[in-house]
């Protein structure tokens, strides 16, 4: 209580995000045309050809900056009980898992992963947004929601087929996209291997037929015992 991870001491920049953060406003002002991504490879370009002694002067800089550091941290830490710290770390696990999880989502959407399909409520929705009526979004949403519950199953069946058509479209998708991964060497981001290596159905239907006749066998023994 009463500690933040937000009061932990900053990690210090890199030598190369130092020069970056030092020099983005003046090569906006020779730039003032150019979009952010032009501009930080600028001046990624600048940095690469920037003579060592010069480079020497931000790496200098940032073993200063992580000296400093070391002796704040070192007294942030002193500072917590016990029941603080493990409380941080956690905090600080689940920041890392969430930036983690940015990371990935961010990695597959360059890598061109498959949209997931949408389910039938999904499209009925995306489709009469913008007719729906309500001052803000939650509102359309609820009104959207309301007529969804009230509407028949066979007004419903339209979105159905969209829903079960675009399963279809995600399934032949994603395999051809894992099968691309496959190439690439990413057998990381094909989808579980229980999943590729189901039971074939006729193998799970001899399976269950097994397991009801030993079922039928216990039971017929259970009638006999009192008998006995």
């Amino acid at each position: 209580r009463g500690i933040s991870s937000d009061q932990r001491p900053k990690r210090p920049l890199t030598a190369y995000f130092r020069f970056l953060k030092e020099n983005r406003s003046a090569f906006r002002e020779k730039n003032p045309e150019a979009s952010n991504v032009e501009l930080v490879k600028k001046l990624a370009g600048a940095w690469k050809v920037l003579p060592a002694s010069q480079k020497q002067v931000y790496e200098e800089a940032k073993k200063a900056d992580w000296q400093r550091y070391g002796e704040e941290l070192a007294k942030y830490k002193a500072q917590l009980t016990p029941a603080q710290a493990a409380a941080l770390k956690e905090e600080r696990r689940k920041q890392l898992a969430k930036r983690r999880s940015i990371r990935a989502k961010r990695e597959l959407t360059m890598l061109g992963k498959p949209k997931r399909p949408r389910n039938s409520l999904n499209i009925f929705v995306s489709e009469n947004f913008q007719e729906s009526e309500g001052v803000s979004a939650v509102a359309k949403l609820k009104k959207l929601f309301d007529a969804w519950q009230k509407m028949s199953t066979s007004q419903k069946q339209p979105y159905l087929q969209l829903a079960e058509d675009d399963k279809i479209r995600y399934e032949n998708e994603m395999k051809s996209w894992e099968a691309k991964m496959v190439e690439l060497g990413r057998e990381d981001l094909v989808r579980s291997k229980k999943k590729r290596l189901r039971k074939k159905p006729a193998e799970t239907a001899k399976q269950a037929e097994t397991a009801r006749a030993s079922l039928g066998t216990k039971a017929k023994l259970k009638l006999k015992k009192p008998e006995e």
